[in-house]
């Protein structure tokens, strides 16, 4: 009878360790789930003037088609938990339980710090948080901080130390005050390994041949609604996870398919026929490129936008303005490589990431330099922001002007000088003389301030009233009028040729939800030396196309730049592309595509099945290019 009773406690103590155990990874993986799930009516409610759908109706939708990709993280965070609950079966060490303590802690704030930086950012970017902010504060923390208020910065940390405090409760007081007694028997272990071993199906997503993926979340036209159903912390880790190996990355086609679908997109420069148009009534003018930062086609009344970039407008009236350009990016870095490389940007990082990559890029600046241009470089802000600098000196830049070449008095931006001194500095520089020195000049001037947070020392009501970023669109072009104004009234105006282009796709108006509205930005020629005054080309194309226009124009080779194509050439091929985090656009005369990368489906109305397979092989070669690079 105590034989027995004794087996009756054994089974006791074997059942209740196992139950347990079970119980313990099983309260993490749930308390995960929970978390990352009621973190999706926060989201939508923040964004609920953007999504233009009720919160409430749309929360269900959100919740279930993001389940699996919460599950899946779920997972992967549960794995640590779950090998601490297999060894507690074995030891009563009292460092298991601290090491799960500070497991908890390390989760919670890591939890807390992404929700937040993503429910911030989301609504500067317009996608859930990846690898860029990461790039950005490590190159440049100051700039990287710059588009923030300091309430904000403040609230920032306060709302999230406060998250991750709640979060370490909720771990710590739920499944962490679940006991797990070490009984040493293999039964429970046995069950609690397997269960360790299943978290592998939610990580992986199920069973199916097909892994979890961002696309797991998608389900409505509403593109707002599909990010709502990502995982943040998700979507960060599938970054962080493609950030190398470009050559396995969006397959779509056979190489050789790919190749010969890229051949017709790419240009021909070695015979440029006379019946091609020129930029330039001599082949060595002096050529300045001023970047607008965030300027966008919106703000131009003659391409159909607000009366707010007037002094852009009225140059753009007398000079040469192309009306069907395109912003190939969305942030700065990869909007550089795109200008002054022809280098397109990248939806899933950036090649100024990687300097041993950066160096073997094609550059305009250097092209020209060995053709006897000097070339300079002015910038009111951090040149070390996201490796800038590295890449300016390698592309040819010996002279490069930025916030420490201002007085500390003058960099009372968050960004460094305001656009005014930056142009008063620029064009002091331009206009000075230059005894027994006969080079033509490169002069390439990058703005800042019209940026978030657009604090700008210049308020007028018509603008202001509307919006402060509209205020600073229209402070940062009257820095440019004067700019102008400046260089055509110097002797020097009549051998010079000035392009004007934004970096990226505009700030305004906010949340276009057409990518080609949102990508729609203006290239303005202008100069005494430009040889088409007052006219319109509305031949598509975007900011890599630069590089090959201009070169084409000078009559310098530009093989080197095969994703170039010269706008003014008309057996050249014409296109515009551009690309975001999670989509690649083509435009071309008769054909318009947008593809999701998350998907691979077509973005309605855009649908050409041509320019959609053009697209895909654009990107399939430039990925295999960069690879290679």
């Amino acid at each position: 009878m105590a034989e027995y009773e004794n087996f009756e406690v054994i089974l006791h103590i074997i059942y209740i360790s196992m139950r347990n155990a079970v119980l313990k990874i099983v309260a993490y993986f749930a308390t995960f789930v929970i978390i990352f799930v009621l973190q999706k009516p926060v989201f939508l409610a923040v964004y609920a003037s953007g999504i233009g759908a009720s919160p409430l109706g749309s929360l269900w939708p959100v919740v279930a088609h993001g389940l699996a990709m919460d599950c899946s993280m779920a997972g992967y965070l549960t794995a640590i938990p779950a090998l601490l609950v297999i060894a507690s079966l074995w030891t009563r060490s009292r460092a298991i339980g601290i090491v799960g303590n500070i497991y908890s802690a390390i989760v919670a704030t890591a939890i807390s710090i992404v929700f937040c930086l993503d429910i911030v950012l989301y609504g500067y970017w317009g996608f859930r948080l990846d690898m860029t902010p990461l790039f950005y504060f490590t190159t440049s923390p100051a700039a990287a901080m710059a588009s923030a208020g300091g309430w904000m910065i403040v609230a920032g940390i306060a709302g999230c130390a406060a998250l991750a405090a709640a979060l370490y409760l909720v771990l710590t007081r739920l499944p962490g005050r679940i006991t797990v007694a070490p009984s040493r028997n293999a039964p429970a272990t046995v069950a609690a390994t397997l269960l360790t071993a299943a978290l592998f199906i939610p990580i992986r997503g199920g069973v199916t041949v097909s892994t979890m993926n961002l696309s797991r979340a998608y389900f409505s036209q509403n593109q707002r609604l599909n990010h709502a159903a990502i995982n943040p912390m998700f979507s960060l880790m599938y970054s962080a996870t493609h950030q190398s190996d470009f050559a396995s990355q969006y397959r779509f086609m056979e190489p050789a398919e790919a190749a010969e679908i890229f051949a017709t997109l790419t240009d021909r420069p070695s015979e440029r026929p006379d019946t091609a148009l020129s930029l330039s009534t001599t082949p060595r003018p002096d050529i300045v490129i001023v970047i607008l930062e965030s300027f966008s086609s919106h703000l131009m009344p003659s391409l159909g936008g607000d009366s707010v970039a007037m002094g852009l407008d009225s140059v753009a009236r007398n000079g040469l303005l192309f009306s069907r350009f395109y912003a190939n990016s969305f942030r700065t870095d990869r909007a550089l490589t795109s200008i002054l490389s022809a280098y397109p940007g990248q939806p899933s990082t950036s090649v100024m990431k990687y300097v041993e990559k950066m160096e073997n890029l094609p550059s305009l600046p250097r092209t020209l330099k060995e053709n006897g241009w000097e070339p300079s470089y002015f910038y009111g802000g951090d040149a070390n922001f996201t490796n800038m600098l590295a890449y300016l000196v390698r592309s040819g830049f010996e002279k490069i002007t930025s916030d420490k070449d201002f007085p500390l008095a003058e960099r009372t931006s968050k960004w460094g000088a305001h656009d005014h001194l930056l142009f008063d500095k620029a064009a002091a520089d331009i206009l000075a003389p230059r005894p027994g020195d006969s080079r033509p000049r490169l002069d390439v001037i990058q703005t800042s301030i019209s940026h978030e947070p657009f604090e700008v020392p210049y308020d007028t009501p018509r603008f202001s009233a509307i919006d402060p970023r509209v205020n600073a669109f229209a402070y940062t072009d009257s820095c440019l009028t004067a700019f102008v104004n400046r260089l055509a009234a110097s002797p020097s105006w009549d051998n010079t040729l000035l392009l004007i282009v934004p970096d990226h796709y505009g700030a305004w108006p906010r949340n276009l939800d057409n990518p080609l509205d949102r990508h729609a930005v203006p290239l303005v020629v202008t100069g005494g030396a430009l040889a088409l005054p007052r006219r319109v080309i509305d031949t598509p194309g975007c900011q890599t196309d630069i590089a090959a226009t201009l070169l084409g124009s000078l009559g310098i080779p530009h093989d080197d730049f095969i994703f170039s194509k010269d706008m003014l050439n008309p057996e050249s091929p014409h296109y515009g592309v551009f690309t975001e985090r999670d989509l690649i656009g083509l435009i071309s005369d008769t054909d318009t595509a947008v593809v999701n990368l998350d998907t691979g489906d077509t973005v309605p109305p855009h649908s050409s099945p041509k320019a959609t397979t053009e697209a895909k092989a654009f990107l399939q070669t430039l990925y295999d290019n960069l690879s290679n690079l």
